[in-house]
């Protein structure tokens, strides 16, 4: 008996599948970016090197016998310099918060993606990676033939060695973050005698894996295809916002050409499609297709081109900064409204800021009522009851003095004689308020008490209560 045979896929309909997991599932060609040297090469070198520098030594500075930046989590405080903040300070995190929105706002309605460029933790990290894959496998081109070469001893070993410098990078990257939120000092000693705790243990890993996963492997995919950013950025671009752009008036049409020949007269442009600014993108794009969202304005292609220019004896400035005002001849504004509201939130947000933290009172004062018994009859008196909550979140301890208002005749009661709170810890003071009766002139009457230490009267805090009673 004859066996039904499968039915064969037509060409067509295979050239048609093929076309979609094509389109859907796109393969990822590793980008190896060419080594770029220039002035914004060097700004992006130095940035990556002070914001680098900043992270990974602010850990061990001490300031007055503790570490300088500490976000001590299980105490509920945030050391940062002279200054201890608690969860009451939340408004604090909340101008810092906004500061940072309109700063990314404003620059980037001004000069594109700064952040992304010369900022982004990913671009920092991801260039410190390239780096030390560079100082194991050599230039772009020896990256490339090592990796179309067929696995032996020699690329064993640099591969290796290149990923063993990778993990222990990552791994001193998570120990860093960690050291923010435990003392550096002694997180060192527990690491190195196996004594450190679960959630340290998890946060120096996954910090350690996710830096050596985003930097060392997925590096443009994490800006292409993770970043919310390069998304919403355009709603911050206008025709004045300075962008890389290519002058296709002048490139075009591009071609190569000898160096001494003339190239007007063979009907060319200025590019002499060279691919170098295809090769210095790290995140793989053609700049010459005009703005795409997967630039990160990093600039490589403007220092590479004009040394290209250089070379061939022809006016830099091919690929370089400018705004879409000036491409198509008219005049660019660099004031106009967006910026001017953005700049002046901004502004005024910081002298907000700065201001409310000059005033930060070290103290806080927190009154809590007796619940229990709303109030007491004492032969003619009244009798309220509360429990205080007295922070002190300077340094150092102080004795304070506290007094009630609102009332005539009112009397403060105190179960111990000398108020004190040691540094940066929180006191709970029981006290009790006794009026005359024939004084209180409504069910509720609005109190006040007022701390201030005896050592500084800048220390001083007020909070509001109420004295309840009977009818009257």
């Amino acid at each position: 008996m004859n066996q039904p045979q499968p039915l064969e896929t037509p060409p067509r309909a295979k050239a048609a599948r093929s076309d979609v997991n094509d389109t859907l599932y796109e393969q990822r060609q590793k980008v190896y970016p060419r080594q770029v040297h220039g002035l914004f090469a060097s700004a992006r070198l130095t940035t990556a090197l002070v914001l680098l520098g900043i992270f990974y030594v602010m850990p061990w500075i001490s300031w007055n016998g503790r570490q300088a930046i500490l976000f001590d989590l299980p105490a509920r405080k945030f050391y940062i310099f002279g200054l201890t903040f608690w969860p009451q300070d939340f408004l604090y995190l909340t101008f810092l918060l906004m500061l940072a929105a309109y700063s990314l706002f404003f620059f980037t309605a001004l000069a594109g993606r700064l952040w992304c460029g010369y900022a982004c933790p990913q671009t920092v990290w991801t260039d410190s990676f390239l780096w030390i894959e560079r100082f194991v496998e050599g230039d772009r081109s020896k990256q490339m033939k090592l990796d179309q070469s067929p696995m032996s001893w020699r690329k064993f070993r640099i591969k290796m060695t290149k990923h063993a410098l990778w993990i222990v990078f990552a791994l001193f990257t998570g120990y860093t973050f960690v050291s923010y939120f435990s003392p550096a000092t002694q997180l060192a000693q527990d690491l190195a005698n196996f004594k450190t705790g679960p959630w340290e243990t998890f946060w120096v890993l996954f910090y350690a894996f996710a830096t050596y996963g985003n930097a060392g492997w997925m590096r443009e995919q994490v800006c292409k295809y993770m970043c919310p950013y390069a998304r919403f950025q355009s709603a911050m671009f206008d025709k004045d916002t300075l962008i890389i752009s290519y002058d296709q008036a002048r490139g075009e049409p591009r071609g190569s050409r000898r160096t001494s020949s003339d190239h007007k007269a063979q009907g060319l442009g200025d590019c002499i499609d060279c691919q170098m600014c295809v090769q210095v993108c790290p995140t793989g794009i053609d700049i010459r297709n005009g703005l795409q969202y997967e630039c990160i304005g990093c600039s490589a292609c403007v220092d590479v081109c004009d040394d290209v220019m250089e070379k061939v004896g022809y006016p830099k400035g091919l690929v370089k900064y400018t705004t879409q005002h000036a491409i198509d001849g008219g005049v660019t504004h660099v004031l106009r409204p967006r910026i001017i509201l953005y700049g002046t939130v901004l502004v005024l947000l910081t002298i907000a800021f700065g201001y409310k933290l000059s005033l930060r009172i070290p103290i806080g004062l927190d009154v809590i009522r007796d619940r229990n018994q709303l109030y007491r009859e004492v032969q003619n008196d009244i009798e309220n009851v509360y429990l205080l909550k007295i922070i002190n979140q300077d340094d150092k301890a102080h004795e304070y003095t506290l007094t009630a208002d609102g009332i005539p005749g009112l009397t403060l009661t105190l179960e111990r004689p000398v108020v004190h709170a040691d540094g940066g810890s929180v006191l709970n003071l029981p006290v009790s308020l006794k009026a005359p009766s024939d004084k209180l002139t409504a069910r509720s009457t609005p109190v006040l008490f007022t701390l201030e230490a005896k050592d500084d009267p800048k220390l001083k805090i007020t909070s509001n209560a109420k004295f309840l009673g009977p009818r009257t």
